[in-house]
């Protein structure tokens, strides 16, 4: 009787001693493994391109590897897009230095000029209207940068209103009315069946402004600026083309950049004014494409895509 409590005890503790040993080694292992995750983080922190998580394989570790891994590749997507959004600022406030520092030493010029007594009332009149020109003309492009800008950041409020296209290209027309007739350029508008859209009436007709002044700044003496619009039960479709010499077709693609001034289309603008168009129009449901045609000219077609409740 004695030897086989003797045996039993001998028994539990040597079961005992195992289970301590397994512990420990299980421990030790853990340990190990968590120092090499402690490695990996700390590769993660000095920025070392490739980290592998692979070996963590078993366990709660493996979960832990797996979500430090998923949180390292947004950190890793995240400071990306951060540095191109900061190289994409550095070059854009260098594009706008650049732009604004031309009329701004025309501006100089201007009225050193207006200082010399000895100029004429004429010419001093003529001077004094190119500088109200220069005047006008950067205090668009700013006030065109910062609305871009609040569309950019998300921070414009829309007001939807469903409206008439032909009160949308009128009140597009109407701040250029003057500039189209020195030039003599023929306005032609064709709309089918009295379309309507919805959307930002005051916006979307900023939008069509600045695409007609594009097509207008491109168009020769006498040439024709076309409007046409339909409907139908996807979206409302307005083209809007003129009789000029096109875009490159390198250019097409780059055309509605910020900043792009790489062809004679964008040559006599700032570069902005298509960009702040596209930029209104895909806000609000919509698309806005340009194309050459036949004979000759550039055609810009603007769709507005209905929205269906659910």
């Amino acid at each position: 009787m004695m030897n086989y409590i003797l045996c039993f005890l001998s028994g539990m503790l040597i079961t005992a001693l195992i289970s301590l040993l397994t512990a420990h080694h299980r421990q030790k292992r853990r340990n190990s493994e968590l120092l090499r995750l402690c490695d990996r983080i700390d590769e993660i922190l000095h920025e070392k391109e490739t980290v592998r998580f692979e070996e963590f394989q078993e366990g709660e570790l493996s979960i832990l590897a797996s979500e430090i891994y998923k949180m390292t590749v947004r950190l890793r997507e995240q400071n990306i897009q951060l540095r191109k959004d900061r190289q994409f600022m550095k070059e854009s406030l260098e594009d706008l230095s650049h732009q604004l520092r031309t009329p701004l030493t025309s501006m100089l010029i201007l009225v050193s000029t207006l200082r010399k007594s000895e100029l004429s009332d004429h010419d001093r009149t003529q001077k004094i209207q190119e500088l109200l020109k220069l005047l006008t003309q950067m205090q668009w492009q700013i006030e065109t940068l910062l609305k871009l800008s609040r569309l950019e950041a998300g921070a414009v409020q829309f007001r939807i209103s469903t409206f008439p296209v032909s009160e949308l290209i009128r009140s597009a027309l109407d701040p250029i009315a003057i500039s189209l007739e020195l030039k003599n350029i023929n306005i032609i508008i064709n709309i089918q069946n009295q379309p309507e859209l919805s959307g930002d009436q005051p916006y979307l007709t900023e939008a069509v402004l600045n695409i007609l002044k594009n097509c207008m700044e491109h168009t020769p003496e006498s040439g024709t600026i076309r409007i046409q619009a339909s409907e139908n039960a996807v979206c409302t479709t307005i083209l809007i083309s003129d009789s000029g010499t096109g875009i490159s077709e390198e250019a097409i693609p780059h055309i509605f950049d910020r900043f792009y001034r790489g062809t004679e289309r964008s040559g006599n603008g700032f570069g902005i004014g298509l960009a702040f168009a596209r930029k209104i129009i895909t806000s609000q449901n919509g698309s806005l494409q340009v194309r050459n045609i036949q004979p000759h000219g550039a055609e810009f077609e603007i769709r507005i895509y209905k929205i269906t409740s659910i």
